[in-house]
């Protein structure tokens, strides 16, 4: 059962990476709305991915606990361990990924925040945030 769960994390996790992929695609391209019709989507995986990953852990507790005296390397075979080691590389691979998916994600916010703030003039008002000006709400800069 252990080896069944670590597959379908695994395909959880290349999922992810292929939402992503396709976030990052689609944030340099400016379809937004793709990228807002994957939420659901990747929600739902990440959410299967988090169960199967807590009935791994609970499979390796029960074998922990069923074998008290024995080293984990003897309870879990190679094949086991194969898959551990891809899933690692899989949660690597994903986390790589999302913190290049995260720049783009920041650097597009900035732009807008700052394209807000050229448009609806705002005064920053200490550590307390922004007020937008209450003399007008558009002004023109020459």
């Amino acid at each position: 059962m252990l080896t069944h769960y670590l597959d379908k994390a695994v395909q959880d996790l290349q999922t992810l990476i292929d939402l992503t992929q396709k976030d990052i695609d689609d944030i340099k391209a400016a379809r937004h709305d793709a990228m807002f019709d994957r939420i659901k989507t990747k929600e739902h995986t990440l959410v299967a991915f988090e169960s199967r990953k807590a009935l791994i852990d609970s499979e390796i507790a029960n074998l922990m606990k069923t074998h008290p005296d024995s080293e984990m390397e003897e309870l879990l075979d190679e094949e086991v361990r194969g898959r551990l080691a891809t899933l690692r590389e899989k949660l690597e691979e994903l986390q790589a990924l999302n913190r290049y998916y995260a720049r783009f994600v920041i650097t597009v916010g900035e732009f807008y925040n700052a394209l807000y703030e050229e448009m609806l003039p705002v005064e920053k008002d200490g550590y307390t945030g922004k007020n937008a000006k209450l003399a007008a709400l558009l002004e023109v800069r020459v």
